[in-house]
């Protein structure tokens, strides 16, 4: 797992990352593409 991983999965959860957020998340190297879709449930 990704050093972000649980945070970025707490706030997506909690509604205070959108979509778009976690997927700049993605982006920036914070979690995986296969941890965007444990998270948020689509593909990347």
């Amino acid at each position: 797992m990704s050093k972000h991983f649980e945070l970025v999965k707490k706030y997506y959860q909690k509604g205070l990352w959108s979509l778009e957020r976690v997927r700049n998340a993605v982006d920036k190297s914070w979690i995986t593409e296969d941890e965007f879709e444990v998270i948020t449930g689509e593909k990347y």
